[in-house]
């Protein structure tokens, strides 16, 4: 059983499929030169940007994988937000391209040559692709990665590429109608384009710290689900992505008496639900808050409580619209 920390080993898968990438372009670019299509220029061009954001991305991997220090209280899981950023901008710079150069060869037509050869190629350049980007979404996934995951989505948007393109090809070499490959160029480099303003999209939600509805509902769902009688209430929680780290921020309600000891074992259990759930990659910060009677005993499922000053009437559900709020909950 390997003992490699999940970090060394993203690292290691990073800089495979970074050599990977390299085989794929050369392949793609004997293809084209080949056959001189259009249509298989878009994919060794996306190539070029696969090699250049597997780099950008293995060195992002590998700056999120340091340990936190001075400098840097939080780590370096950042830098994912910003090397998934510029992969995206270069996906979409890369689809722009091929859109214009489609539209010119549209008007200025290129003689296509060995279509046959062309087509194996590219779809054994797709069939690699895209077992690949299934792997690393999965990885990157599980292990909260956005780089990963970025990557991962670039090569099956290539793979996808890659079965369109074979298409295509395919109606084009027995159709002979030449500007058919134009046509799939500029198709597939929208749907390049398109790609790329997505990853740009969640990346730029990163950095400005947007709140991850579907993340929250997961957590507050196992929450609601093993909840302790002394949990009387939780609300103003909060998610920040630090790259593959997550901080939570909440406040948590528990019977005014208790001491300090008895409320931080509280937090311990709030603690390992949340790790179980999400594993090692969650930092919990919690503040604790006073139960205030009466208006917290209407909602407080608390059984053996000796200084109850109001009868217990309804449970309040967690809900990603009331645990959000920054305010303790009431009836």
């Amino acid at each position: 059983m390997s003992t490699l920390s999940p970090a060394v080993k993203s690292i290691r898968i990073m800089a495979l499929m970074l050599g990977l990438a390299l085989v794929l372009l050369s392949v793609k670019f004997g293809a084209y030169f080949l056959t001189n299509s259009n249509a298989i220029l878009t994919d060794a061009l996306e190539s070029i940007i696969n090699f250049v954001t597997g780099g950008v991305a293995l060195y992002s991997v590998f700056l999120a994988a340091k340990p936190k220090d001075q400098d840097h209280p939080y780590g370096h899981g950042k830098i994912e937000f910003i090397s998934s950023g510029l992969e995206g901008s270069l996906i979409t710079l890369a689809g722009v391209a091929i859109i214009f150069k489609s539209v010119y060869n549209l008007l200025h037509p290129q003689p296509i040559q060995k279509m046959d050869v062309g087509i194996v190629l590219t779809l054994g350049a797709g069939v690699v692709n895209y077992a690949a980007g299934r792997y690393l979404v999965h990885r990157g996934t599980k292990h909260h990665s956005l780089t990963i995951i970025a990557n991962g989505k670039h090569l099956l948007s290539d793979a996808y590429t890659s079965l369109g393109l074979v298409i295509g090809l395919g109606c084009i070499y027995f159709t002979q109608i030449l500007w058919l490959d134009s046509v799939v160029a500029i198709i597939f480099g929208s749907f390049i384009t398109y790609t790329g303003y997505g990853i740009v999209r969640n990346s730029i939600s990163g950095v400005m710290d947007e709140a991850d509805h579907q993340l929250l509902e997961r957590i507050i769902t196992v929450l609601n689900q093993r909840r302790r009688e002394n949990w009387i209430d939780l609300h103003n929680m909060r998610v920040i992505k630090y790259g593959s780290m997550l901080h939570i921020d909440s406040h948590l309600t528990l019977p005014w008496y208790f001491n300090l000891q008895e409320g931080h074992k509280e937090v311990e259990l709030l603690q390992e639900i949340i790790t179980q759930e999400m594993g090692d990659i969650v930092e919990l910060f919690v503040h604790l808050d006073p139960c205030l009677p009466p208006h917290s005993c209407r909602l407080c499922t608390k059984s053996d409580c000796h200084v109850r000053e109001h009868d217990f009437v309804s449970r309040v559900e967690w809900s990603l619209e009331n645990v959000i709020e920054d305010e303790k909950h009431s009836l």
